[in-house]
């Protein structure tokens, strides 16, 4: 019996982010296609020798992306949306970055109202949503009646080609079909009722790959992890007794979480391998065992591939050594270390005493290394890693950083009174309104303004030394005091600082709070570009002093009009940030909301009518099934009323919400009582807002008109029926104006003339409003 070391998929974005700047730098237009497909070759080569010399058996390929694996498999499939004009053979870098990103088109043809249509020149990107609970995004496939598929992209060949020149024979790494069809969303069809086309092609996918050599294909079926209905369960007997027939041998991989009900399900599929997730389901080995046939190969997900802890090896060699006496293993990463940053040793800024209790993709290769090196050769073979495992382990539990009594004191003595503001919704509606006085459809953007090349270069001096507090501080209130005035410029009516201080929305916060460390090479891909470094945290939560105070002091002081004062809410901090495993996440959280309530509080003190506690990662931190959703949603939704629950009825508390598909939630949306919602809308033409229209939702809601997460710029037509058809789903004097979300990411060319027209649809719907009541009252 052997023991080898798999890897699902290694971070795409380079040791230091090299495939974001290559990306930009393309898309900027500085650099070739050749160019970009040269850095991306470099990129894949480096991660198959790392892979290898870490002690990795099975490589993958295909697991590299230029934007997104999802994205990939439409562009492999030939399933591109009708807008996009396409009636090649194979799709090219432009139409795979149009699908991504948008095309923007002329100023005449958005006039003329094209933009809202789709035309050609001027068409809207495919919709983006979380990758599972993942803070990873993916592109929603669009599929339609009559949807046919072709192989239309040669990638996934042309990699396993690619690394086999470089003396690796890779397993390629294929989204599977169910799971696909799960993911995507069909205009006037339902997805899966395109399975037997799809087949048609996934076998011919395969067939070519066994002709270039591939032995194996790591084929992903994720979604055998949710609840399935007998239509899904159908679906994926019919897909695996075509698949797995013939052609390359497939190790169907699940990952997030347990197979639980649909073990019986999977035990039946005719394949050759099975993955399973021993670290979100550790109690589904068993079971697993009981079921499976002998011959069929056992992948273990044993190393956390989400998570940056050191694995406890000694624990983990006890558990498997009497299994890997009876039956060939792989051990793996639990799912792709795409979630998790690169390499450890990056990080010299770190306290060594964290520093040890850690692991990133390149050490958790390592001990899968020596993971079965011992269970091999016997457990004395790994000694040395072991032993500094063990160590670690001991060190952590008994840590003085870790726990801090007057945390836990304060914890224990919340009462029922902390989570209720002390007025319904209407009547603080009646005293905010009074307070403000704000026009129909009010306009206001989420928070953030762009974080330009002269921003970034200014805090990297200031991190380096090279300019002191002091002139980074006057640096700060030159381009905060520009964005108040260009806003009141332009008419918004709810201003924002702008956050140039902040470098990302958790990382600011938690800079300031005990209880979190932070990397500076931690990366872990968002999307496309996007890279985000996750706050660890590591020990009780607690706020030393004010985060938010005097900026926001100093924003309000230049102008006469609501400033808002903006927070990163508890659910969000914890979601997006590398959370301790040594207590429920649910301690954390509320943790983080008691810091993040003393803030919201002092802001109050200080004068401010708005405060925007952002809960953007709420719908993603949602269990995967079902049964589990409420427990989650409960204390979801106590932590964020925790946070806004101390404040006065006139003063107005906002939230805001990325990609969130609402229906299932809406009623705990509607629990956690905030004055004012914004969410992400523009993407998905209002569809998200189906959900509050069948609810009546009772509070003030933002469905976002811009969509920030392209460089197109909409015009003021196109907002303006997106209002209109907002209008036909929430009562009009509920809705406010603004993006989908904060504008960081974006240029200053591109937001100026995007909200100058936000600002001209709100004006254009108050205008109409106005026409209608005098029609009324004739």
């Amino acid at each position: 019996m052997t023991v080898s070391v798999a890897t699902l998929g290694f971070p795409r974005i380079g040791l230091r982010r090299e495939l974001k700047f290559a990306l930009e730098s393309y898309w900027a237009g500085k650099t070739t296609l050749a160019e970009l497909q040269t850095a991306a070759a470099g990129l894949r080569a480096l991660g198959w020798a790392r892979q290898k010399a870490l002690g990795a058996d099975i490589l993958p390929s295909n697991d590299f992306s230029l934007y997104d694996h999802v994205l990939d498999t439409s562009a492999l499939i030939g399933a591109v949306p009708a807008r996009y004009d396409w009636s090649g053979e194979t799709i090219n870098p432009d139409l795979y970055f149009a699908m991504a990103r948008g095309v923007q088109g002329n100023e005449k043809a958005r006039d003329a109202g094209h933009a809202a249509c789709g035309h050609a020149h001027d068409t809207t990107a495919q919709e983006m949503t979380k990758w599972f609970d993942t803070n990873y995004h993916f592109m929603v496939p669009e599929l339609t009646a009559g949807q046919t598929f072709k192989v239309a992209s040669t990638k996934i060949f042309d990699e396993f080609e690619e690394a086999k020149a470089l003396g690796y024979v890779t397993r390629p790494v294929l989204l599977g079909p169910v799971s696909y069809l799960m993911l995507a969303k069909g205009k006037a069809v339902e997805p899966l009722a395109l399975l037997p086309g799809l087949l048609d092609t996934y076998a011919e996918i395969l067939a070519r790959l066994a002709k270039a050599g591939a032995e194996w294909v790591q084929i992903d079926e994720p979604c055998l992890v949710l609840d399935l209905t007998a239509e899904q369960r159908t679906a994926f007997e019919r897909a695996y007794a075509r698949l797995a027939t013939r052609g390359p041998k497939l190790m169907l991989t699940t990952y997030f979480g347990g197979l639980g009900d649909n073990l019986d399900l999977v035990a039946d599929l005719p394949v050759h391998g099975l993955h399973l997730d021993l670290v979100r389901a550790p109690d589904q080995l068993e079971p697993a065992l009981a079921k499976l046939q002998p011959h069929v190969l056992l992948s273990l997900g044993v190393i956390d591939g989400r998570n940056i802890w050191r694995a406890n090896l000694p624990d983990l060699y006890w558990r498997l050594k009497e299994l890997a006496g009876k039956r060939d293993l792989i051990l793996a990463p639990s799912c792709s270390l795409l979630h998790t940053p690169v390499d450890l040793a990056l990080e010299t800024g770190l306290a060594p005493e964290i520093a040890q209790w850690l692991a990133f993709a390149v050490q958790k290769i390592e001990e899968l290394a020596a993971l079965a090196k011992a269970l091999n050769e016997g457990e004395d073979a790994s000694f040395a890693a072991f032993s500094a495992s063990r160590i670690a382990a001991v060190a952590r539990q008994t840590s003085p950083r870790i726990h801090n009594p007057a945390v836990a004191s304060r914890l224990a003595s919340l009462d029922e009174s902390a989570t209720h503001r002390a007025a319904p919704f209407t009547s603080r509606r009646t005293a905010q309104q009074k307070r403000l006085a704000l026009p129909a459809y009010p306009t206001t953007t989420i928070g953030s303004f762009p974080q330009t090349p002269e921003v970034r270069k200014a805090r990297a001096a200031h991190i380096k030394g090279e300019i002191d507090d002091a002139a980074y501080d006057q640096y700060l209130r030159v381009e905060t005091r520009a964005a108040v005035k260009w806003q009141e410029e332009i008419g918004l009516d709810v201003l924002v600082h702008g956050e140039f201080e902040r470098n990302d929305m958790v990382q600011y916060f938690g800079e300031q709070l005990a209880g979190f460390a932070f990397t500076r090479a931690g990366w872990v891909q968002s999307y496309g570009s996007r890279c985000v470094r996750p706050p660890i945290l590591y020990g009780d939560v607690s706020r030393p002093e004010p985060m938010t105070v005097a900026w926001w002091r100093y924003a309000q002081d230049q102008t006469d009009k609501p400033m808002k004062g903006m927070l990163t809410g508890p659910v969000t901090i914890l979601n997006w940030s590398f959370v301790r495993d040594d207590q429920p996440r649910e301690t954390s959280c509320r943790q983080i909301a008691l810091a993040i309530r003393d803030e919201v509080q002092d802001l109050e003190a200080a004068g401010a009518a708005i405060i925007q506690i952002d809960e953007a990662a709420l719908r993603e931190g949602l269990p995967l099934r079902r049964s589990e959703w409420q427990h989650y949603l409960d204390w979801a939704v106590e932590c964020f009323r925790i946070t806004a629950s101390g404040v006065r009825d006139d003063t107005q508390i906002h939230t805001h919400m990325c990609y969130s598909e609402f229906n299932g939630i809406i009623r705990a949306i509607g629990a956690m009582d905030a004055d004012v919602i914004s969410i992400e809308t523009a993407r998905s033409q209002m569809e998200l807002l189906d959900a509050f229209a069948s609810y009546s939702y009772p509070n003030e809601i933002g469905p976002g008109v811009y969509d920030i997460h392209s460089p197109r710029i909409p015009a003021k037509r196109e907002m303006t029926d997106l209002l209109m058809l907002a209008a036909k789903h929430v009562p009009a004097d509920q809705i406010w104006v603004n993006p989908d979300c904060g504008l960081k990411t974006r240029k200053w060319d591109e937001v100026r003339p995007a909200l100058v027209a936000m600002v001209a649809a709100a004006k254009s719907m108050r205008a109409r409003a106005l026409a209608k009541e005098a029609y009324l009252a004739k």
